[in-house]
């Protein structure tokens, strides 16, 4: 009887967790998975890293400037694992050290027996507090950790940390007084005594380092330097034969050694250098037991890697090698190797690893690369969804019908013209066919090769991104495959902290001319303009190709095409007020155009019109707004306008009485909002929405006890912007409409200078349970489906929340004309549903911006991601009301179509029959 109750407890046992995990199972089906959607997972610009060929398990570990802890696999560079640390100056990785790669390479990490403060590898970070961390690399989880906080948090930001004989050391300098230096213990962080203060009245930001044990300074033609752990505190001082013309680099192995105009300086006498080197990068590495330094240039397109002994700087010619480097990688800095015996012991084989100027990691291995990361990816500033060229065929028809569209206008018109150009037009389609068929055709182009070519329904495009480090990629939107790479060395983001622009000046649509963009950007030689034109398809350079202007950029505009290649015209402000125009023969264009400008710092606007008289452009300011308040205080910290390829479908909102609310769409309505502290609120944000052309404050509000980080969406008639509220800790999104009234001033044509009266706003804020990184509207071609907001989270997701949710005319309760209207009672709390993620389980990492551009569909919107990840999908906000479903059953409607057909022309033959049996009756 016992038996039987301890089996019918545990089969209710057994029931109950079965219940409870079907309960908890939620996810997509497997074969929507990555069906419409991608993602590629990054780490950001190398920091440091270590390569161990010789491990159990041969690993590549690494920190970024991103702040990642990585290790990768030297045979692939594929990611085993990856872990993101805190953002800056949390995250900020100050030191990487990996055992058994110390400066002596007697020191070890190992703990003690019995003891669990081992580690494989140590990291530290921040510096208010500083965390030390120990690693188990095999996994990548952290196996122990201590922290310290400074007395004084602003000296630590400029401190530096080094390891040796198990010892940790925290060096504070005080400029121009003294350095603070305290030695803890690695794996417990006690201090083994009192810190030390050494007087160093000579130490001045931005030109000290720390090499080893040293702490080096540059004083005009000589170094002076320190040696942290020496028994008597001695400066020493090295003369040079002339200053330096570039910033002085320690290198890392060599305790006081340093890279000095490519050339090597030592300020530890114990230490020898090889001093007739000139190198651009070296290293100090191992090789049959020994120190080698290595070194490596970029000559002519050709990676040469050499190497010496360090002891007698005799050459290694086992690890000389000449590799063809590509151009698009930039310019390579030596980084890591290591070397492993061949399994038929014939020798060693050596793995490099560089990074780049273009922010990529590149190993060398053999005489060629072997693998390399595109991490610029990982800070993408811009982006553009591009249509893909026509087919043969379907440029041929373009081009016909292009013909009728300018015979329609001709007098000559007449139908034997048209019916001989379909019939000379076909006959080509048919020698084309037959050529083809026969294998004499004429051979594909690349991008046809590719699989480059326009889909039925513009969902297939090339996705061009452009990267902080100046590196451009087109991408395929479906696959994901890098298809060409270009990178601008030497340029830079502008002013008020803008980056670089990517445009489209013409797009594919003008068959059979290509497609055209630009990258607006700074020289980072002169801070002159920079603009290069390419072509987004192939990614080659345009005729012009780089451009370097004389000029720095203030502002750009964007013109309508011109007439004879459909090119837009880039409208230019310089430094000093004047306006260019690149290309020339768009500068009769500009006539007529507004600009402003906006001053982050000082919170002021300024209005100019663009006037071309006289084969000249000239600017005359029309306005001017000051939004700093009366004691100036005031900072623009978010600027929001409309998307310019926008379309609005309806121009209105019914009522529950069947009236009409026409909506506020004032093109030229631009979104700022600015901050400035508080002595009763902490923290005020103030929004103003401002016509940039006539200079009117259309409207504006007062938040006060928030704070940033603000996020702001602005579309059509709405407004949509989140904040974190510092009174009650948490995140709000507030909404805004503008209504023109039951009237509308002008149904055709929009006017700023003799705009109607102010409008009606309708607002109100919600609560979203998360921290909101980015926000987006969806865009489709028309504007007919319905407007959806994407919510980037801080745990990476993306969730695709509709306007209706957000209404600001949600009302209180629920009442008759709001049901009429179809609005959703008014409820703070936003919901966030987990089949609203529309990147499911596909984590973003440090989610930045979102991107979104219309397909062919109407239903369909395209999106892109970017942060430390990348990723791309499609969205459907009215869901695919244009496009029949995945399972719909072809064949049963053929069988249906068929049986239809089939019957109707038997019954119309018995029907034919009857009528003619009674005739003949």
């Amino acid at each position: 009887m016992a038996c039987r109750q301890s089996s019918a407890g545990t089969l209710i046992c057994l029931s109950l967790l079965l219940l409870l995990l079907l309960s908890t199972c939620s996810g997509l089906y497997e074969d929507q998975i990555k069906k419409f959607d991608w993602r590629s997972v990054h780490l950001g610009a190398l920091k440091q890293v270590h390569v161990d060929l010789n491990h159990f398990q041969p690993r590549v570990l690494l920190s970024t400037h991103e702040q990642v802890v990585a290790s990768l696999c030297p045979k692939t560079g594929e990611i085993i694992w990856r872990q993101v640390l805190e953002q800056k100056p949390r995250g900020d990785i100050k030191l990487l050290q990996v055992s058994g790669f110390a400066d002596d390479s007697s020191d070890t990490a190992a703990a003690p027996m019995g003891s669990h403060l081992g580690f494989d590898m140590l990291t530290v970070q921040g510096h208010a507090p500083a965390l030390v961390r120990g690693w188990n690399t095999n996994i990548g989880t952290i196996e122990w950790e201590w922290s310290i906080m400074p007395l004084h948090t602003e000296r630590a930001q400029d401190a530096v940390w080094f390891y040796s004989n198990s010892v940790l050391y925290h060096v504070v300098p005080v400029w121009r007084s003294h350095i603070e230096v305290t030695a803890y213990f690695a794996t417990s962080g006690h201090t083994t005594g009192s810190t030390s203060k050494i007087m160093a009245a000579w130490i001045k930001p931005e030109s000290c380092l720390l090499s080893g044990t040293f702490y080096v300074c540059l004083d005009g033609k000589q170094l002076i330097s320190l040696d942290l752990v020496a028994k008597s505190t001695q400066v020493i001082a090295t003369p040079l034969g002339a200053e330096p013309s570039s910033k002085i680099q320690s290198l890392p192995g060599l305790n006081g050694l340093l890279i000095v105009d490519k050339k090597l300086i030592s300020v530890n006498k114990d230490q020898a250098v090889c001093s007739e080197l000139t190198s651009a990068s070296y290293l100090v590495g191992s090789f049959n037991l020994r120190k080698v330094l290595a070194y490596a240039d970029l000559v002519d397109g050709v990676l040469k890697i050499n190497a010496v002994y360090v002891d007698n700087c005799t050459p290694v010619p086992e690890l000389q090698q000449s590799v063809a480097f590509a151009e698009d990688f930039g310019t390579p800095s030596l980084r890591s190797f290591d070397c492993k015996a061949k399994r038929n012991g014939d020798g060693k084989n050596c793995l490099f690893i560089f990074a780049t100027s273009a922010e990529s990691i590149v190993a060398v291995q053999q005489g060629r690369v072997r693998w390399a990361r595109e991490e610029s990816l990982a800070n993408v500033i811009d982006t553009q969804f591009i249509d893909l060229p026509l087919a043969d065929t379907e440029g041929t028809l373009e081009n016909e019908m292009k013909g009728k569209a300018v015979d329609a206008h001709s007098l000559n018109s007449d139908i034997a013209s048209a019916f001989m150009r379909r019939i000379t037009t076909q006959a080509l389609q048919m020698k084309s066919l037959f050529l083809h068929v026969i294998g004499l055709g004429p051979p594909p182009t690349d991008t046809q090769k590719a699989g480059l070519v326009r889909d039925s329904f513009g969902l297939h495009k090339m996705l061009v991104l452009l990267t902080r480090s100046g590196k451009i990629f087109g991408v395929d939107n479906i696959a994901g495959k890098h298809h060409w790479k270009l990178y601008l060395p030497n340029v830079a983001g502008f002013e008020n902290a803008e980056q670089m622009r990517l445009i489209v000046q013409r797009s594919s649509k003008h068959f059979p001319l290509q497609p055209l963009c630009a990258i607006v950007a700074k020289s980072a030689v002169n801070s002159n303009g920079v603009l290069f034109r390419f072509n987004p398809i192939t990614g080659r350079a345009a005729e012009s190709g780089l451009l370097q202007l004389d000029y720095q950029i203030k502002q750009l505009a964007l013109l309508p095409e011109t007439e004879e290649d459909f090119v837009k015209g880039i409208l230019i402000l310089d430094g000093t007020n004047r306006v260019h125009v690149e290309p020339k023969h768009a500068t009769p264009l500009a006539h007529g155009m507004y600009l402003y400008t906006a001053n982050v710092k000082t919170a002021e606007l300024e209005g100019y019109f663009v006037k071309y008289a006289g084969g000249e452009l000239s600017c005359l300011p029309i306005w001017n707004v000051r939004l700093g308040g009366h004691n100036s205080e005031q900072q623009i910290i978010k600027v929001a306008s409309k998307n310019p390829i926008e379309h609005v479908h309806s121009q209105g909102r019914v009522l529950g009485d069947r009236s009409v609310l026409y909506k506020y769409i004032n093109p030229n309505l631009v979104a700022f909002v600015t901050q400035a502290p508080d002595a009763a609120h902490k923290s005020v944000l103030n929004l103003y929405l401002i016509d940039v052309v006539s200079g009117s404050v259309i409207f504006s509000m007062t938040h006060r006890k928030v704070r940033p980080p603000l996020h702001i969406v602005h579309s059509e008639n709405w407004l949509a912007y989140s904040y974190f509220n510092d009174k009650v800790r948490r995140t709000e999104i507030t909404t805004i409409e503008l209504y023109e009234g039951n009237a509308q001033a002008n149904n055709s044509v929009w006017s700023s200078l003799q705009a109607p009266s102010m409008p009606l706003v309708e607002r109100q804020s919600y609560i979203i349970p998360t921290i909101v990184e980015a926000m987006r509207e969806t865009i489709t071609e028309r504007g007919i489906t319905n407007k959806h907001v994407l919510i980037g989270t801080a745990s990476g997701g993306i969730v695709e929340m509709p306007w209706h949710l957000l209404d600001p005319r949600r009302p209180i309760s629920s009442t008759t004309q709001g049901r009429e209207e179809g609005a959703i009672p008014y409820i703070p709390e936003l919901p966030l549903p987990t089949e609203n993620y529309i990147n499911y389980n596909q984590t973003v990492a440090r989610l930045r911006n979102i991107y979104t551009a219309p397909s062919g569909l109407e239903s369909t919107c395209l999106v892109v991601a970017t942060g430390l990840d990348l990723f791309v999908t499609r969205v459907s906000p009215s869901k695919t009301f244009d496009l029949l479903k995945e399972d719909f059953d072809y064949i049963l409607i053929s069988i249906v179509l068929v049986v239809l057909t089939s019957g109707s022309l038997i019954v119309r033959h018995l029907a034919s029959r009857k009528l003619l049996k009674q005739a003949w009756k």
